[in-house]
């Protein structure tokens, strides 16, 4: 009867063993897959990092010069525009400043470079009019919402630099 309970012992750990040894490489691949995703996910959040950082510096920039009127404002505008919608929480942005966003929308539609040069000389001024009085009339509120981007791009920066 003993000699039942050997036989039943080493048949049990014939599948144990090989069982446990099975389980200890598959935890073993799951340490290694955690890993390898918190490598990916830290090196993600270090490039997002770094893009936001050379955005937020860029809008700074811009800023500056639109404060000191060394732009345009339909050229920072449209400068702000694309830079702004490449940050990840551009949605909130619009809402945030919607001056900027404002003018960008009323002269995307406008050539620039080879395409302008190609306007006969009515049109260019048909469009230069049309940017000017969309200017004009937003002009007291980009200049506000240039002021509250530039303490908007400023802190992003504090924060992302901690």
């Amino acid at each position: 009867m003993l000699e039942g309970y050997w036989l039943y012992a080493v048949i049990a750990l014939f599948i144990i063993i090989p069982l446990a040894i099975y389980a200890g490489m598959l935890l073993s691949q799951l340490k290694k897959q955690n890993a390898n995703q918190a490598i990916a996910e830290q090196e993600k959040q270090a490039a997002l990092k770094k893009h936001d950082t050379k955005v937020l510096n860029s809008v700074v920039i811009i800023v500056r010069a639109m404060k000191e009127e060394q732009c345009e404002l339909s050229e920072g505008c449209w400068r702000l525009s694309v830079l702004l919608d490449s940050l990840k929480l551009s949605s909130e942005l619009n809402t945030l400043f919607p001056s900027v966003y404002a003018l960008y929308d009323g002269i995307k539609h406008m050539p620039i470079l080879e395409e302008r040069k190609k306007l006969t000389k009515p049109e260019r001024m048909k469009l230069d009019f049309e940017r000017m009085k969309l200017e004009a009339d937003l002009k007291s509120k980009i200049q506000q919402d240039v002021g509250q981007l530039h303490q908007y791009a400023t802190e992003r920066l504090r924060v992302i630099s901690a």
